[in-house]
């Protein structure tokens, strides 16, 4: 009998996702003055006001205030009417320095014997179903608000939204775990006050997202995601009515809200940990990652069409506790899921210095994480600026999203023996 599967998105614009990219900006410019830096971050957002909290360990010093405001200006949020702007909107700094008890376990003479940040379980999964080995109903979901990020700032088509906005998609799969048809489609957007009748307004959303947003997400997929679009969606597009009142003035915002957003949207596991604020050494973050690119390469060699990793740590431990890998019953090897793990654990260094090292982690690299998804983005090489009053200006050359990269394909092939070949 077919089942459905549903994953949401949520915009830059969402009260959450702008506590995230700022906890991350703030993350970045830290490791951009000084690649040693230790953060773990945390960002506040309500109405006019911006609250910012934490743990750094760092040798420079950063003007908060200021990248927090630009950030905001960034998203969207640039006008008095929306109850909360960077130019207006105040700024507490609550930032304090590291316990020493917690980095005396961390760090280490020694950087390859660097400690885990803390204890926990991280997960990394991958399926084929997509071609960035997605789940499909988060990927769509996802696509669906950068496209509708894009028309805001086009200010063309669709003149009237805000930065707030959530997407959700239900989609039918067959038994045998194949996407038959696209059920529903739910999209909820911020907008500005009516000159018209709420009634009329509403109707000229709904038609806007249909006949203009939809249209524009669906070119961008491939033809076999194409065909699930059919005559029989279900839209429900702003079902509670106006949706004037948004962002940090409708509600409060905090950093690591929305952790199955930015991971696989309920497929696979999470252990809980959320990603943003939190530089490298905090293994909830760079496990997390590495659990991912192993994952990734796993699928893409063929060892099974989607796979979970789980990796847990002790803090101030250096070796993980444990590593396994669950193929859902479906591996194309003869090797058991406890003998993959075992191989994986030959492939893989799974210390923290090493994932650290292996991933480009000590680079300013992460606001680009904090909203859309930290998984299943394309990796690229970029050139970032930073400016400090204190620093002065620094120019960095970054790889964004490297544990994307199927650059283990071949090794994981040669270790594992696949049915097929």
């Amino acid at each position: 009998m077919a089942y459905l599967f549903t994953s949401e998105s949520v915009s830059e614009g969402h009260p959450d996702k702008i506590a995230d990219q700022i906890s991350d900006t703030l993350l970045d410019n830290f490791l951009a003055f000084d690649e040693e830096s230790k953060v773990a971050c945390e960002t506040l957002v309500t109405t006019g006001q911006v609250v910012l909290a934490g743990e750094v360990r760092s040798n420079t010093y950063l003007d908060v205030q200021n990248i927090a405001r630009d950030v905001i200006n960034d998203i969207g949020y640039t006008k008095g009417t929306y109850k909360f702007s960077g130019d207006s909107c105040g700024v507490i700094s609550l930032i304090h320095e590291q316990s020493q008890d917690i980095y005396q376990g961390v760090d280490r003479g020694n950087k390859e014997e660097q400690g885990a940040g803390d204890q926990g379980m991280m997960f990394g999964y991958a399926t084929n179903e997509t071609e960035n080995y997605m789940p499909l109903a988060l990927d769509i979901s996802h696509k669906i608000l950068i496209e509708l990020a894009k028309l805001r700032r086009e200010g063309k088509e669709i003149d009237y939204l805000r930065p707030d906005s959530k997407s959700q998609v239900t989609i039918e799969y067959s038994d045998d775990n194949v996407p038959q048809r696209i059920v529903s489609i739910v999209v909820s957007t911020q907008h500005d006050e009516f000159d018209k009748d709420d009634e009329a307004m509403l109707k000229k959303i709904k038609k806007d997202i249909i006949e203009i947003l939809i249209p524009r997400v669906k070119e961008q997929l491939p033809e076999y995601v194409q065909k699930l679009f059919n005559d029989d969606i279900v839209y429900h597009i702003n079902p509670t009515g106006k949706f004037v009142i948004g962002g940090p003035h409708g509600d409060a915002g905090l950093t690591g809200r929305k952790i199955i957003v930015d991971t696989y949207g309920g497929k696979g596991a999470h252990g809980g940990g959320a990603f943003s604020g939190k530089d490298p050494s905090k293994v909830d973050r760079s496990a997390a990652y590495a659990s991912r690119h192993i994952a990734k390469n796993l699928v893409a060699a063929g060892v099974a069409p989607e796979i979970l990793v789980q990796v847990s740590y002790a803090i101030g431990v250096v070796e993980p506790t444990s590593i396994s890998v669950y193929t859902y019953g479906k591996k194309n090897t003869d090797l058991t899921d406890g003998q993959i793990a075992e191989k994986v654990k030959e492939i893989f260094d799974m210390r923290p210095a090493a994932i650290e090292d292996r991933l480009k982690l000590r680079s300013p690299i992460y606001r680009e994480t904090a909203a859309y998804g930290h998984m299943g983005k394309e990796p690229r090489k970029v050139t970032k600026i930073f400016e400090s009053p204190y620093n002065g200006r620094i120019t960095k050359d970054v790889e964004l999203f490297t544990w994307e990269k199927l650059d283990y394909v071949d090794k994981v092939k040669e270790a594992i023996p696949l049915n097929n070949q």
